[in-house]
């Protein structure tokens, strides 16, 4: 049985407190917050105010994936804003090692993210560190793409490389995961689903929040 992130980027945002309520309610494990700057990724997203924002309203914890470059400056900050995971791109630090040991020194769950084109490989001296690996699975600044099937051959040697190294890290999928695709993700070795337009592009996210999450494999 996945976990579920709903990502709020695909929210109502003139109704965001009712939308973070709804989620509240739900079978939702984490609430999925896409913090863009603009240059790391080709669209703005939103920042430290509405990050505090929707903390004030969460009682799910905040699953925090910063598409930004020079993340390292910005850790601190989105812990104070509720972070729960902080999740930084391998694409985006020089010095990945040093910005997962100041996460965990914050206090938080450190995680990485993985781009489509990327090699999973660059994750393999610092899978004993963390706590997830975000892989991925259409290009990232936009919600509502087509999911890219080269990821559930992504996600099995992922699995592999975790078991080799004995890394205990969560399996995250982020893009395009629906009903057509989240059966396979689990049976291939994914632990959470991101799922934004999908959950709230629905007539009933809740209904559709618990059927992701009653995939048993």
């Amino acid at each position: 049985m996945p976990q579920i992130a709903p990502s709020i980027l695909a929210a109502d945002f003139a109704n965001l407190q009712k939308e973070v309520e709804m989620l509240n309610a739900s079978a939702a494990d984490y609430i999925h917050v896409d913090v863009m700057d603009g240059i790391f990724v080709p669209n703005i997203s939103f920042g430290l105010p509405v990050t505090e924002a929707i903390f004030r309203h969460a009682t799910k914890p905040l699953d925090v994936h910063l598409m930004i470059v020079n993340p390292e400056l910005y850790l601190e900050d989105f812990v104070k804003a509720g972070a729960a995971v902080l999740t930084v791109h391998v694409e985006a630090c020089t010095h990945l090692h040093r910005t997962l040991q100041e996460i965990k020194r914050l206090g938080v769950k450190a995680g990485i993210a993985i781009n489509p084109h990327s090699p999973i490989e660059l994750l393999s001296e610092v899978l004993e560190e963390i706590d997830l690996v975000c892989l991925m699975s259409v290009n990232p600044g936009f919600g509502g793409q087509k999911f890219i099937e080269h990821t559930y051959s992504k996600v099995v040697n992922l699995k592999k490389l975790i078991l080799k190294t004995g890394s205990r890290a969560l399996i995250e999928v982020d893009g395009g995961v629906s009903n057509q695709n989240a059966r396979r993700l689990v049976e291939a070795g994914a632990d959470i689903l991101v799922a934004g337009s999908f959950v709230f592009g629905n007539s009933d996210p809740h209904a559709t929040i618990a059927s992701l999450k009653s995939i048993a494999v």
